[in-house]
């Protein structure tokens, strides 16, 4: 897996290319999470639109986003999840804990409301 981080208005996208299954890129995530938090940046959104394969490490990975930018005061909502990957939510249950929009302007306009 690999990411590419950008900035788009008032929030960063963090877009995931290539399968999802933590390891060496949940360390990479964290450092880049940490990075984001002491510049204040803090609304992530986290494009999934190429992303192949996740597997519940990978879930593990996205859930200790979350968490670390909630306990930073900001938030994690994932975009463009694949129909493949929105079932491995609603099987986990973790729909109910990430915000998830279908497009990532969607995603992203969603931080204009909080």
């Amino acid at each position: 897996m690999s990411f590419n981080v950008s900035e788009r208005y008032n929030c960063v996208v963090i877009e995931f290319k290539g399968n999802v299954m933590g390891g060496p890129d949940a360390v990479s995530l964290n450092e880049q999470l940490h990075e984001l938090i002491e510049k204040k940046k803090t609304n992530i959104v986290v494009n999934l639109a190429k992303v192949k394969f996740m597997n519940s490490s990978g879930l593990g990975m996205m859930i200790g986003a979350l968490t670390t930018m909630r306990k930073a005061g900001g938030d994690l909502r994932i975009a463009n999840a694949t129909d493949k990957i929105e079932s491995l939510l609603i099987i986990t249950k973790l729909i109910t804990v990430f915000k998830h929009y279908k497009s990532l302007d969607e995603a992203v306009d969603s931080y204009k409301e909080s």
